[in-house]
């Protein structure tokens, strides 16, 4: 058995970190929006009048933020599939 390549593992460890900037904005704005619709929907009860006005912006944050953190995974899925393709030779 051979010892790992401590460049090898650099380099993993780098492209990695490369990789998690990938759509990171539309990701964490995609997590608050999810966040703040259960919230509230969760609020929604104790909004007295405005209850359903509040449940159904609960609703569209929550639709618009799975929607932000589905297109940041699209968008990391291309990079990467971008990358390996560069790697293996094939060009873009």
């Amino acid at each position: 058995m051979t010892a790992p390549d401590p460049q090898a593992e650099a380099q993993v460890a780098a492209y990695r970190a490369e990789l998690r900037t990938v759509g990171r904005t539309p990701r964490l704005a995609g997590f608050g929006l999810v966040l703040l619709g259960a919230i509230l929907v969760w609020l929604a009860g104790r909004a007295g009048d405005f209850g359903p006005t509040v449940q159904v912006s609960g609703y569209v944050a929550l639709g618009g933020g799975w929607a932000l953190m589905l297109a940041a995974i699209f968008l990391r899925t291309r990079y990467h599939r971008r990358r390996l393709a560069e790697l293996d030779g094939r060009g873009q």
